[in-house]
């Protein structure tokens, strides 16, 4: 039987065999290639937090933060469709087992989705007619169906919830229902493939509408989880995996560059040590404390005890903290290695642009410090979405 183990130590050997070779190639597709997808989906990454009922793992969340990070080290992209399609899953918790099947019939098969609500779904007759576009769709190229949220809508009206505000679902759709519309012209994470797509006037079944045939989560420890920290810390394990990388190849070119005629290499300059021991400090902590705030979270879930709201601040501004040192960690070793960095043969370029596109998500914006910071100061919060 596969452990949780066996998945993190099965993604290093991934990463280091089949995506560092071939980092330059997903980036120049501007997806990942379609045997390199169905490999990962082969090796059971995409379905780390589908349910076991349904053919997954059901992993914890460090593990799959853990599969991502390294996947990263060996190409960026990888690692970030790879949380993109595990966070999908979890919004399977809300579809029927037998639509889960039939969505991940197939060992390799992918799923990918964007939660904001720019569909509109009308109520019809066994399902709802569908119209909407979403930006950021990550992995969508290859994706087996694509989700895309929705206002639900009847007679023209939307549905409301218990609170009196629209009803937003995740609704599905089959990989030729939808259109790719070619927008991922961009300076990082190319490999992602994170394109716009739309569907117009699609019809959904209800058993595909998240949320619709099943209204309650499943008393699973996953789904007792802050439903958004496994999308924000898919983010910070990816850049924590690009700044390992980063340090790491500016480390093997400290040991074989020289400057100027020199007859000693980068290593030997004092102005090099202290630069790697610097970023070796800074990556070691935001990674600590990544980890450690994630583990404490989750051994309550696991008890059967709710996360607070201090654990859930502490989780989100670890992410934050890890994408922000990391960044910095890319940067300095970028600048580090000199010249060489520039050239496209250097993975040190295309982890500073990748790391640099990770820095924009939403997720990671900051306004999740302000939130974080309000909170240790005590005062009145909005933390929706936390």
């Amino acid at each position: 039987m596969t452990t949780e183990q066996d998945l993190v130590a099965r993604a290093r050997v991934v990463a280091a065999d089949d995506l560092a070779p071939r980092a330059a190639e997903i980036e120049a597709a501007g997806r990942i290639p379609p045997d390199l997808s169905r490999a990962l989906g082969e090796a059971g990454f995409y379905r780390l937090f589908l349910a076991q009922a349904c053919g997954g793992f059901e992993a914890a969340p460090r593990t799959v933060a853990e599969v991502c990070e390294a996947l990263a080290q060996g190409d960026a992209a990888c690692g970030w469709v790879t949380f993109i399609a595990c966070t999908t899953t979890l919004a399977f918790g809300r579809l029927t087992d037998e639509a889960t099947r039939e969505i991940m019939a197939r060992p390799d098969s992918l799923a990918t989705g964007v939660f904001a609500a720019n569909g509109r779904a009308t109520r019809v007759s066994g399902g709802f007619r569908v119209t909407g576009r979403w930006d950021w769709g990550s992995g969508s190229p290859n994706a087996d169906w694509i989700g895309g949220g929705c206002v639900l809508l009847e007679d023209g009206q939307p549905l409301l919830n218990s609170a009196g505000l629209p009803r937003n679902h995740m609704l599905f759709f089959r990989a030729d229902q939808v259109t790719s519309l070619d927008t991922w012209q961009v300076s990082g994470l190319r490999g992602t493939g994170s394109t716009a797509f739309e569907v117009r006037d699609v019809f959904v079944e209800d058993r595909h509408a998240a949320g619709v045939l099943r209204t309650r989560l499943p008393d699973r420890p996953l789904f007792r989880f802050p439903p958004f920290s496994p999308l924000a810390q898919g983010i910070g394990a990816v850049a924590l995996g690009i700044a390992r990388a980063a340090l790491d190849e500016a480390t093997r070119v400290a040991g074989e560059k020289r400057r100027g005629g020199a007859s000693a290499p980068l290593a030997e300059r004092p102005h090099t040590q202290i630069e790697i021991a610097r970023a070796e400090a800074r990556l070691r902590a935001a990674r600590a404390f990544f980890y450690g705030a994630l583990d404490e979270a989750w051994a309550l879930t696991l008890a059967g005890e709710p996360v607070p709201l201090a654990l859930s601040r502490n989780m989100r501004l670890s992410v934050n903290h890890a994408v922000g040192e990391s960044a910095a960690v890319v940067d300095a070793m970028y600048t580090l290695a000199g010249g060489t960095s520039v050239y496209a043969t250097s993975p040190l370029q295309r982890q500073f642009r990748d790391i640099h596109v990770a820095t924009q998500h939403f997720m990671v914006s900051p306004n999740i410090l302000e939130t974080t910071g309000r909170l240790f100061l005590g005062l009145p919060t909005n933390t929706a979405g936390f």
